[in-house]
């Protein structure tokens, strides 16, 4: 199984800490195309010009089973990557860390497209991509 990692870069890192721990688990899955995102010091391309991003991380996701993306940081990347997987038929799973300061989008939680699970540790998340992955 073939599986894109999908987090928040540009726009903020604040949940990146966990990151390299989802990874570890979605390993137990599939390969994971998008390995870099979970590295919490990626902070974006350096050597990459934006059209090159574009083209390969979309022809990562053409290639994937599914697309697990992070919400909890909101990203314009990301929800691109999102309706683009909805659109390209893959299952899709987004993770939300539950918060008193923020709310997941609408546009997310209200697509009943998506499978979308929210999350307070990393056993939580064990959890819901057992679920998810059954």
């Amino acid at each position: 199984m073939k599986i894109y990692f999908s987090v928040s870069v540009r726009a903020g890192r604040e949940n990146a800490q966990i990151y390299p721990e989802i990874l570890k688990l979605l390993k137990q899955y599939g390969e994971v195309l998008s390995e870099r995102n979970a590295d919490p010091s990626f902070h974006g391309e350096i050597n990459m010009k934006d059209e090159e991003i574009f083209k390969r991380d979309m022809d990562w996701l053409k290639s994937a089973d599914v697309l697990v993306a992070d919400v909890t940081t909101p990203s314009l990347g990301v929800g691109y990557e999102i309706a683009s997987a909805e659109i390209l038929k893959k299952n899709i799973l987004c993770l939300y860390r539950e918060s008193a300061e923020k709310r997941i989008s609408g546009m997310i939680n209200g697509n009943k497209n998506l499978t979308v699970g929210v999350y307070k540790t990393i056993d939580d998340i064990a959890e819901i991509l057992k679920e998810f992955f059954g």
